[in-house]
């Protein structure tokens, strides 16, 4: 089972200063203004079961992207195994070629199935999203979109090297009531 979505608009930054690094007492500290160098996208399916990611970095996020995408998750997965893809509501995962692509019948083994909306939080991709963010892009300085998109690569090489899967803390009650919560909240529109 692979949790499926993409990162869009990441972007490239430069620093307009070095980061200092921590010192006791002090935390990591970097300016906050900085360079864009551009924008990528981050295509990423992260197995729920073993904690791997295949990823793959595009200019551009788009429907025929995203089939490219799905390509590449073809081209990696053993082709004797039924593949469920968690995706969010976006409208690029339910356009006309999407649906074009899921018709041959060597694809019926890929099942999409939908988070519901405000319900993003339960696609585990994005946990690993946060976790990219917050250890590697956000902390980087990058001079180009290609220099970003190098070092994404090498991060989900470094990760994949031993990989995690992210374990829930909270029980399926505690989870499923907030999701009517959220569900509730959305219909009153509080």
């Amino acid at each position: 089972m692979l949790c499926v979505d993409e990162k869009s608009q990441i972007q490239p930054l430069d620093r307009t200063a070095p980061v200092l690094p921590p010192r006791p007492g002090l935390p990591e500290r970097q300016t906050h203004d900085y360079k864009r160098n551009g924008a990528t996208t981050l295509f990423a399916a992260f197995n729920i079961l073993n904690g791997t990611v295949i990823g793959a970095v595009r200019q551009r996020h788009r429907s025929q992207k995203f089939v490219r995408f799905l390509n590449h998750l073809e081209k990696n997965l053993p082709s004797d195994r039924q593949v469920h893809l968690i995706m969010d509501n976006d409208s690029t995962h339910k356009r006309a070629d999407v649906q074009r692509w899921l018709k041959p019948k060597k694809r019926r083994r890929f099942h999409f199935h939908f988070t519901p909306t405000s319900s993003s939080w339960l696609n585990q991709v994005e946990r690993f999203f946060a976790l990219i963010t917050q250890r590697m892009i956000r902390r980087g300085t990058f001079q180009s979109a290609t220099e970003l998109e190098q070092a994404i690569y090498q991060w989900l090489l470094h990760r994949n090297g031993n990989p995690t899967p992210f374990v829930w803390k909270a029980s399926a009650e505690v989870i499923l009531d907030k999701v009517r919560r959220c569900k509730e909240l959305t219909m009153t529109g509080d």
